[in-house]
């Protein structure tokens, strides 16, 4: 009979076999989940940027409405130069979040023969042919974990470019917003000082005295 030391060895021996081999089907349900979520993430960037270029765009056409309205001084013109500086900004990082451009030569030879992007897709002449790509690709494991950590791998360079240029596309849209604000500000101030100064006479000489 086998002393119950050497059964305790042969079963660590098996665990520690087993532990070497790779877990295929735990690396494919970990990236299909990343998968997932660097797709979410994709669609929320672009769904940001169609709003923030709308709202912007609203804001863009009551400005030009009113612009000839505008009783030109050097504080407001200093402030339309920067709204239009800051709102072309927003709108080029905008451009760039919607239609992104991160694919190096070597990159977009990698793309072309993945089966999983378009550019790779459109290469098979007929469905057939694709699917029985598809289906030697899947034989292989290892091939199949490459193919989809690829895929993964390029999601995450496009959301990090994506991401970049929103942020970039935020802080000018808050420029721009703020410098509108202020030639509106400004333009209120000039219509109301007038009045002031006619209901109260002793701000006049306040205001003098102060600037």
């Amino acid at each position: 009979m086998a002393s119950p030391v050497r059964k305790k060895t042969t079963q660590r021996r098996k665990t520690t076999n087993r532990g070497n081999k790779p877990d295929y089907e735990r690396e494919l349900s970990t990236l299909f989940q990343i998968l997932g979520n660097e797709n979410q993430i994709l669609m929320r960037t672009d769904q940001k940027a169609f709003t923030l270029l709308s709202i912007l765009g609203v804001f863009m056409v009551f400005f030009i409405v009113h612009f000839l309205k505008v009783q030109m001084t050097w504080f407001i013109f200093l402030f339309v130069l920067v709204y239009f500086v800051a709102a072309l900004l927003t709108i080029i990082n905008l451009i760039l979040v919607i239609v992104p451009r991160v694919r190096t030569e070597k990159a977009q030879e990698e793309e072309e023969s993945n089966p999983l992007f378009f550019a790779g897709i459109s290469q098979y002449k007929s469905a057939g042919g694709y699917a029985r790509h598809l289906r030697t690709i899947a034989q292989d494991r290892e091939q199949t974990t490459s193919l989809f950590a690829k895929q993964v791998y390029s999601l995450g360079m496009i959301n990090t470019y994506k991401y970049k240029h929103l942020k970039n596309a935020i802080t000018a849209f808050i420029v721009a917003i703020s410098a509108e604000l202020s030639i509106i500000m400004a333009m209120a101030w000039a219509r109301s000082l007038p009045f002031l100064i006619q209901k109260f006479p002793s701000l006049e000489s306040f205001l003098s005295s102060f600037f």
